[in-house]
């Protein structure tokens, strides 16, 4: 499938849920020694779509993640998780809330010392009661969702590749069988056919498990194949939001450089290009 193709199925996908709001961030402050990072931001994610995050090195877009976690306190501002205050929510509620998501750090953040299977497995043992034997067998199942072989099961991750330690990572994010996934960076690191595999993967577990996936990344292929809508972080807050359009026809300068950079060049759909030509024309 091609890249215009994915995005404008997948837009049609997201606008048939009829904009239900998954995430909402509205009004946040985020600041660390004095030092305010994120100001006032404002950013909404809807259920079924696949956004990408955005921004330069040192933005902020992981700090709003892990704010969003719960691993950073804000300063200020309102984080709705499936519209219920997250951060001031009891500890039943929370436990719920924190079922239905997932979360895929960038370098893995796998456990040195659990093999693959046991590493899949330690969300189900920190928020479920069931048996060992069937955590097992259900990380298993997660195990070729994320297209790894058996045969990788009993492995310790200093015996991974890279884009292995990634899947599996995607694994234990999956075992919950959450509705939100956050990703950092998930192709960092990866080389070109690796990352367009794991974006193809994405957007698969995306179309076949009804995911809602919030996506930091600085791939602009991913950006442009796999993603919905793309939110830029700048300024201390999200200064535009939109679709591959919208960061083409914005004039802020960062975006300029990062859209319309040779790279960026390189990898935007054709038609995108004419039609970005077109209107620079008008």
């Amino acid at each position: 499938m091609s890249a215009e193709n994915r995005q404008n199925g997948d837009q049609q996908a997201v606008e048939n849920t009829a904009r239900d709001v998954v995430l909402s961030v509205h009004d946040v402050t985020v600041a660390f020694d004095g030092r305010t990072v994120l100001e006032h931001l404002d950013l909404e994610i809807y259920r079924g779509e696949i956004l990408g995050f955005v921004g330069a090195s040192g933005a902020g877009k992981s700090v709003l993640m892990r704010t969003v976690l719960g691993l950073n306190k804000a300063a200020s501002g309102k984080i709705l998780l499936f519209g219920q205050d997250y951060h001031a929510a009891r500890d039943e509620a929370r436990l719920r809330l924190d079922q239905r998501i997932g979360v895929m750090f960038q370098h893995g953040a796998l456990f040195s010392s659990l093999n693959v299977i046991d590493n899949i497995c330690v969300p189900m043992r920190e928020y479920l009661d069931m048996p060992v034997s069937l955590m097992r067998e259900l990380a298993r199942v997660k195990l070729e969702l994320v297209g790894l072989s058996q045969d990788a099961a009993l492995k310790m991750p200093s015996e991974l590749s890279g884009g292995m330690i990634k899947r599996v990572a995607l694994a234990r994010a999956l075992a919950l069988d959450p509705e939100l996934l956050f990703l950092d960076e998930p192709t960092s690191g990866l080389d070109p056919i690796g990352a367009a595999d794991f974006d193809d993967l994405i957007a698969t577990l995306r179309d076949t498990l009804g995911l809602t996936v919030y996506m930091v990344t600085h791939d602009l292929d991913s950006l442009f194949s796999v993603c919905d809508r793309i939110a830029v972080l700048a300024e201390k807050r999200v200064l535009v939001d939109g679709g591959i359009e919208a960061m083409l026809a914005c004039d802020d300068q960062w975006v300029q450089s990062y859209f319309h950079g040779k790279r960026a060049r390189q990898i935007v759909p054709r038609s995108v290009q004419g039609d970005a030509a077109m209107n620079e024309m008008v």
